[in-house]
């Protein structure tokens, strides 16, 4: 019996590696990154100082809990001043460090201003109106969004999951200002004191989720500027 000629198996070709931006280029990203988060530093410490002493003269948990999300920003801007610092600037394992603490502060917020929203909700004293906070969540509507974009836009191109991290932080804060403004002005026009502790537990809710997405990036791989990545065959969006 004849025998028949072997089949052809065509396998699939493996994409093309994803390019690396240069040396320099990464030393110019890195630096705007860290300027950035200088910049971002320096308002979280106004916001989170005004949000809070107003939150408590008004016995606004949701302004509250807002001051103290503006001061877990503020040390994810420390922590990528720390990660793009010089000496650690091509350091994959601070890299994942900063990614991790990046990742943890988002759980920080969550069960105080969880337990202190319920009680709030449930009988605790009314949030009263504050014109200053309304001023505030306004400010932070309008810039929180544009350094959220700029540093996305960088960690998508130095392959950075802790600065994609920070930016996705100060796009949370554009939302949790959005929702606060609504809910401080319907307090003060309206006498709507429930939207408070409403807002509060959307903030709650908003930290966890974020939280585990950032912890759930740890597996992310790593851009190497010289060419590589920490982890073989990674495929997502936070490689450069």
């Amino acid at each position: 019996m004849a025998l028949s000629p072997p089949s052809l198996v065509v396998l699939p070709q493996a994409a093309p590696p994803r390019p690396r931006v240069d040396e320099a280029t990464y030393r110019r990203l890195a630096r705007r990154a860290r300027l950035l988060s200088w910049l971002s530093l320096g308002w979280m410490t106004v916001e989170g100082a005004v949000a809070i002493a107003a939150g408590l003269a008004a016995s606004s948990i949701a302004l509250v809990g807002f001051g103290l999300d503006s001061a877990i920003e503020g040390f994810a801007s420390v922590v990528i001043i720390w990660r793009f610092a010089s000496h650690r600037m091509f350091s994959a394992a601070a890299e994942e460090r900063a990614q991790r603490l990046v990742a943890i502060q988002f759980f920080l917020l969550a069960p105080y201003v969880a337990v202190e929203s319920a009680r709030h909700l449930l009988g605790g004293p009314h949030a009263q109106e504050s014109w200053v906070g309304i001023a505030l969540a306004a400010g932070s509507v309008v810039l929180m969004p544009m350094l959220a974009i700029a540093k996305q836009r960088i960690a998508e191109q130095v392959g950075s999951p802790a600065t994609r991290g920070e930016g996705r932080q100060n796009m949370l804060c554009a939302y949790l200002a959005g929702a606060l403004l609504l809910g401080l002005l319907g307090n003060a026009l309206a006498g709507a004191w429930w939207l408070d502790p409403v807002v509060g537990l959307l903030i709650a809710g908003l930290a966890v989720r974020e939280g585990r997405d950032a912890w759930r990036g740890e597996g992310c791989c790593v851009a190497d500027p010289l060419g590589g990545a920490s982890a073989a065959g990674c495929t997502d969006d936070c490689c450069a």
